[in-house]
């Protein structure tokens, strides 16, 4: 995929699988999953893509979010990110950034493995607020310390918006998290999102009162995610969200006032 002068390519980890209404509810419906069964399978279960974007844009190799790592625990399966990378000719030591989404674990396997940083030579970069709320505040949970604890050497963070490489813009988007961020590549006229978890199946384009279980602020959450939705609405703005089917793009539109996701 090429957004301009700009390269996207998708990097699968592995997949998760969770059932659909422990992800994604419509308050007060509780077989809301009725009306999009086709996106489950037959026990109701919906299949989450796990891995991350590799942007390639003037000499900087970034990688946005870093998959689930070598978990496998019956829900949760990856181990692939590393080999998908270096399908593209590009091993941890060429890796100049890596941005996250956010700090759930899912989009931070690959951060650092036993207490080792990864991609040595890159910065690594989040939004404050979510450094704050999974690594330095008191209430965090162990896990996430001993997991992102061992990247402050390498860290940097931001609280606004900013460009962090030439065309790759982070647009913060609290609501998941506190510092859940898109990260907008445009280049020339085109411009595509990557929307990490404010989107977790092609289902929220489309509903506007759907709300992720995982949110820790669903009201925001829910106006970050429509209000985005609405802005690339039968526009030629692409999109993808971190757990999208093989990660693909598509585009929002909108029929007799609904919006749908087409994918390309």
């Amino acid at each position: 995929m090429r957004i301009g002068s700009i390269e996207v390519l998708p990097v699968l980890d592995g997949t998760g699988r969770e059932p659909a209404a422990e992800v994604l509810t419509r308050p007060g419906v509780p077989d809301a999953w009725s009306c999009h069964a086709e996106h489950l399978d037959a026990d109701g279960v919906l299949t989450l893509a796990l891995g991350g974007f590799l942007v390639r844009t003037g000499d900087r190799t970034v990688l946005v979010d870093a998959g689930v790592g070598t978990i496998d625990n019956g829900k949760y399966a990856g181990g692939g990110l590393l080999d998908s990378l270096r399908g593209h000719r590009v091993g941890p030591e060429d890796v100049t950034d890596v941005v996250f989404t956010h700090l759930h674990f899912d989009h931070v396997g690959w951060a650092t493995k036993k207490g080792r940083v990864v991609f040595p030579n890159a910065t690594y970069r989040v939004h404050a607020d979510d450094w704050a709320h999974f690594v330095s505040s008191p209430t965090a949970e162990p896990g996430a310390v001993r997991k992102l604890s061992p990247l402050e050497p390498q860290l940097e963070v931001f609280d606004g918006e900013v460009t962090l490489a030439p065309g790759l813009t982070a647009r913060p988007a609290p609501g998941h998290t506190p510092g859940s961020t898109v990260y907008v590549v445009s280049s020339g006229d085109e411009r595509a999102l990557l929307l990490g978890d404010v989107v977790h199946s092609v289902v929220e384009l489309g509903e506007r009162d759907w709300e992720a279980v995982f949110d820790v602020d669903p009201v925001a959450a829910g106006a970050v995610r429509n209000a985005l939705a609405d802005e690339v609405a039968d526009s030629t703005d692409l999109v993808v969200g971190a757990h999208f089917p093989g990660l693909r793009f598509g585009r929002v539109v909108t029929a007799f006032g609904n919006r749908t996701f087409r994918a390309i």
